[in-house]
């Protein structure tokens, strides 16, 4: 195929069959969500095997860099790279052909205020900018909340596209609202995903159908099926105070603090916002509402029948991360992992639709939600 010469090109012959290798960096990488995905995203078609491999990863936390070099290149975790990406030297960094990027979603958020640029996070984007203008990859793949694309009356999002469109050799871009739920993940965790093939390539990527449309995995079949052992990794409960059992025993499966009947003396008081989340339990016969990676009491996810939050090792199977998965750091430090992490589920949803891209392999697909102009074509929720 002329178009994917450049890549044929780099192809290293395995026995009978001719592996094409693309090289992944990350920037923001987290604990892993998104190079999990990636790495599992193996295509095969007639005597080619198109695959993603780690080069090197990136980001400021600490316990979240033990995390990735653990679990995805436990024998080179000096290619994990734990520094403000404000100060890494891309000029050290081995060559890439892939590039994935989860920037930081602080500003962009639709909880509380959208600062967009004018926030300190906001322009965290031009970094990746900066990677593909200097490696040149071959395709790329980011990720923002939902936030995103209203942010500053949606100028924030076209100026993004614009940057990351012009950026290297250029790119063809394709913009998809995804709905982790539709994609075997068991939460509602709403995310836009830019993919980008470099346009010389001349071709496009298509947005891989749902796989689990209106048949939704449930927070209780992540959580119990199978049962979680008692001395899994990650797995410590949560000392709640007396308070807290007595009020969540009035909350029923899919209500939150201010939905049930709670009786004045455990009521919260609160002014001012509510969020929907605070002490809000899962309803087990639906997916879990999206988990967050910080925030104070009332805001740790808690199990339907029993008056708890959830582990650790419970939100990271409502993630979709596989319990052979182990988070470094504290308790906290890894909610918060869990929490800012894409699902592993989505990632490889969409890495291997890009290799099929490639590859030049059919598969089916939907349109995307979001048109090159930056309408949306359903509601952000």
């Amino acid at each position: 195929m002329k178009t994917l010469e450049r890549v044929e090109q780099r192809a290293v012959k395995a026995g009978k069959k001719s592996v094409v290798t693309f090289r992944l960096g990350e920037l923001f990488c987290g604990p892993g969500g998104l190079g999990i995905g990636a790495f599992a995203s193996k295509v095969r078609t007639g005597d080619s095997v198109y695959e993603v491999q780690h080069a090197w990863a990136n980001d400021y936390d600490s316990d979240t860099c033990k995390t990735y070099a653990r679990n995805i290149c436990p024998d080179d975790p000096a290619s994990v790279i734990c520094c403000d990406v404000r100060e890494l030297n891309i000029e050290k960094l081995s060559p890439i052909d892939a590039f994935a990027y989860g920037f930081p979603c602080n500003d962009f958020s639709i909880v509380g205020e959208q600062k967009g640029f004018k926030g300190e996070f906001g322009p965290l984007y031009t970094y990746g900018v900066s990677i593909m203008d200097y490696f040149k990859p071959k395709f790329f793949v980011a990720e923002n909340v939902g936030g995103i694309a209203t942010a500053n009356d949606g100028r924030a999002f076209k100026k993004i596209l614009s940057d990351l469109e012009n950026a290297g050799n250029g790119y063809k871009l394709t913009v998809h609202l995804y709905k982790s739920e539709e994609y075997g993940v068991p939460q509602t965790r709403h995310r836009v995903i830019i993919v980008g093939i470099e346009q010389s390539f001349n071709l496009k990527f298509q947005v891989p159908a749902p796989t689990t449309l209106r048949k939704y995995k449930t927070a209780k079949e992540a959580i119990e099926n199978p049962p979680i052992d008692k001395n899994a990794p990650n797995n410590e409960i949560t000392a709640q105070s007396q308070i807290v059992v007595e009020r969540l025993k009035y909350i029923r499966p899919g209500q939150n603090a201010w939905t049930a009947a709670i009786p004045d003396e455990l009521k919260l008081n609160v002014r001012g916002a509510k969020l929907s989340q605070i002490y809000k339990r899962l309803d087990p016969d639906k997916p879990s509402y999206t988990l967050t990676g910080s925030g104070g009491g009332g805001t740790h996810g808690y199990h339907w029948d029993e008056p708890r939050a959830l582990t650790n090792r419970e939100r990271a199977r409502i993630q979709s991360f596989p319990d052979t998965f182990v988070f470094e750091g504290a308790k906290e430090s890894v909610r918060k992992q869990i929490g800012m992490a894409v699902p592993p589920r989505l990632s490889e949803a969409i890495f291997s639709a890009v290799l099929k891209t490639f590859a030049g392999i059919e598969y089916d697909h939907v349109n995307p939600n979001i048109s090159e102009e930056c309408s949306l074509f359903e509601n952000i929720k």
